[in-house]
């Protein structure tokens, strides 16, 4: 091909679109480590408590739950954020996508709920997907 077209060779990959890539002989390791700790600074949490788990189990989330309304603007930055996040943590699909549930009028609860996933991504900032040479993906 780089006889076809004019091309420079740059060696391997270590960062597109804002992933950070590992490249060995035996496997790819992608993460967004840089983009999760500019997250926990944004939102004021850089120096928190990590959580073992991103949810509280049991704990049922519901669009009117008594508490007051929250910052609606900066719940959505957090839900967006952390959706943007699932591309390399499929551990914090799930919370959120529940969070999503919540774009409009969300309440105290609902912010609490999202900071705690927050306090997760802290003590997990090392996280990403790895692709093993010559494992079979499920």
């Amino acid at each position: 091909m780089m006889q076809h077209y004019e091309m420079t060779n740059l060696g391997l990959l270590h960062h597109f679109l804002g992933m950070g890539v590992v490249q060995t002989d035996r496997h790819i390791f992608i993460h967004q480590k840089k983009y999760a700790m500019k997250l926990l600074e944004k939102f004021e949490m850089k120096d928190c408590k990590s959580v073992a788990i991103p949810l509280v189990v049991n704990e049922k989330l519901c669009k009117e739950d008594g508490s007051e309304a929250a910052n609606e603007s900066e719940y959505r930055q957090i839900v967006g954020s952390l959706l943007y996040l699932t591309t390399t943590r499929p551990d914090v699909m799930f919370a959120s996508s529940l969070l999503a549930r919540f774009m409009h009028n969300p309440t105290k609860k609902h912010m609490g709920t999202a900071k705690r996933v927050l306090r997760y991504i802290q003590g997990t900032l090392d996280f990403g997907i790895e692709f093993v040479k010559g494992k079979q993906l499920l």
